[in-house]
């Protein structure tokens, strides 16, 4: 007999493979003196090497690993959209405390890290890789949001992220347990055959599992109810990784939500669709109501997240391919929205003694026009205005409601759209009618407050502030009214990225 080698497609495996290496460089770079500053520059090159492949392998439709993972146009976009929030929280970490505390090198090994779970995420069409990959993507995320030790809020982010990440992972692996033991699978595809056999309610082990899943991936997607841990932990993480968060692991687990729920579930979707739609229609009342009190931007961007999760949703409730082009197109302009928002939350973190209050921003039309405009942009956005990408996407999700006979679901995504304008319009007004005033703050004199960094020099106001904030909140800006105009380019790239999993 003669062993017979597995096939392996280096080709395909590229991009995991660079960001695995790149892993390892940057987190090297910690050890050598004459190379512990380059952190930055490393993870960015590691980014942009894995995005380079996945864009030369853009068109595959190509089996991994004996079939644990599939790389597709739909892996490639969330995968793209993944590296792309990464990069621009790389360069809003620039000076940040945190990566200072935590070390230049570990802090953005940690992101490369978690990236690297996303992209096997996008892929996984087995349990057992998705739960690998879940946890890839989590662990570095719990160091990351305590990676500020010299603030308690930051120590509290991260213990009640580890607690309640912990507790959905739980939920997640007992759900994949039960499934296993009702399909007699792991693979989807096969999960989907053995559900076929006995249907959902011919098995209590399927139904338990399928809920026990749903529920594992709300908490990673702040799906309410179980969305409790994201105001907090977003207001109590270093600014960047939350921006990273709020992009980056939407995208990776809404990627495989689509996967789970209209691969392995195809069978039962008419069982499964009314209980998505419901979780949606709470995520919207619950998120557009939490955010209207609050004075943090974290936090309403925290809240603005819920409700952006419930509108998410609904791309998927529809099981069609309509919907998760819908669901891809939404995921990339809440990526530029979010970034433009963050990127400006950050820069008068640094700035101001206000830290993330609204404050911060009170006449910053007046005082700092280049930094105003990105948030206004990304908050009228947000809303789904006219004229912003914002509002085409939330149109292409009621679009493909309505077609998918789902028209109450949209008629919640209005409502929540006008609810919605009571607080973006108020940051808005903040900074176009409110009068100045937030002093400018140097490391000397700024207080060590819930938001704000311990650590700040001074800015040029003339330009607008420092390059690495301002022109990531720029171009973020410039993307969403771009596609807003044009989205054209978009939707077809929308388009291709659902088509591969129909």
């Amino acid at each position: 007999m003669s062993f017979q080698a597995p096939d392996i497609d280096y080709a395909a495996l590229s991009p995991l493979i660079a960001l695995s290496a790149g892993l390892c460089v940057v987190l090297l770079s910690a050890v050598f003196e004459s190379a512990k500053r380059l952190g930055a520059e490393l993870a960015l090159t590691t980014l942009a090497a894995a995005a380079g492949l996945l864009i030369w392998r853009w068109g595959e439709d190509t089996d991994l690993i004996a079939g644990a993972l599939r790389l597709d146009e739909l892996a490639i976009a969330i995968s793209l959209i993944a590296i792309l929030a990464a990069a621009v929280a790389v360069l809003l970490s620039v000076g940040e405390p945190a990566a200072e505390e935590a070390g230049i090198g570990e802090y953005h090994a940690l992101i490369v890290g978690s990236v690297l779970g996303m992209v096997l995420l996008a892929q996984a069409q087995n349990l057992v890789s998705f739960f690998a990959a879940i946890e890839t993507l989590s662990i570095p995320l719990y160091i990351l949001c305590a990676s500020n030790l010299r603030r308690e809020q930051s120590l509290e982010s991260g213990l009640k992220y580890l607690i309640v990440g912990s507790l959905g992972s739980a939920t997640l692996l007992y759900g994949m347990a039960f499934l296993y033991g009702g399909s007699g699978s792991t693979d989807f595809a096969q999960i989907a055959a053995g559900i076929g056999r006995e249907g959902v309610l011919g098995d209590p082990l399927i139904l338990v599992g399928i809920a026990l899943v749903a529920v594992g991936l709300a908490f990673k997607v702040s799906l309410a109810p179980f969305h409790q841990w994201t105001p907090d932990v977003y207001q109590g993480a270093p600014t960047p990784v939350t921006a990273f968060m709020s992009v980056a692991t939407k995208a990776a687990a809404f990627a495989v939500f689509a996967r789970f729920f209209e691969v392995a579930l195809a069978p039962e979707v008419a069982d499964w669709q009314p209980a998505l739609a419901a979780l949606a229609a709470v995520s919207i009342v619950v998120g557009n109501v939490g955010a209207l009190g609050q004075r943090s931007l974290k936090r309403l961007l925290g809240y603005s997240g819920v409700a952006q999760a419930g509108y998410m949703l609904g791309g998927i409730v529809v099981a069609s391919e309509a919907g998760l082009a819908a669901l891809v197109f939404y995921l990339v302009v809440y990526g530029f929205m979010n970034m433009a928002a963050f990127a400006v939350v950050v820069a008068r973190e640094r700035e101001t003694a206000h830290g993330d209050d609204i404050a911060a921003v009170e006449g910053l039309g007046r005082d700092r026009p280049l930094l105003a405009w990105p948030l206004t942009i990304a908050m009228l956005a947000l809303a789904g205005m006219p004229a912003t990408a914002g509002f085409v996407g939330k149109l292409y999700l009621i679009e493909a409601l309505v077609t998918g006979d789902y028209t109450w679901l949209a008629v919640f995504i209005a409502v929540g759209t006008m609810i919605s304008l009571a607080y973006y319009l108020r940051v808005v007004a903040a900074m176009w009618m409110q009068p100045g005033g937030a002093p400018e703050a140097t490391g000397a004199e700024m207080p060590a407050i819930a938001g704000a960094a311990p650590e700040a020099d001074p800015v040029d106001p003339a330009a607008g502030g420092r390059p690495h904030l301002l022109v990531p909140a720029v171009l973020a800006a410039a993307a969403t009214v771009f596609f807003g105009v044009l989205p054209q380019p978009l939707v077809d790239f929308a388009e291709r990225a659902a088509s591969s999993l129909f």
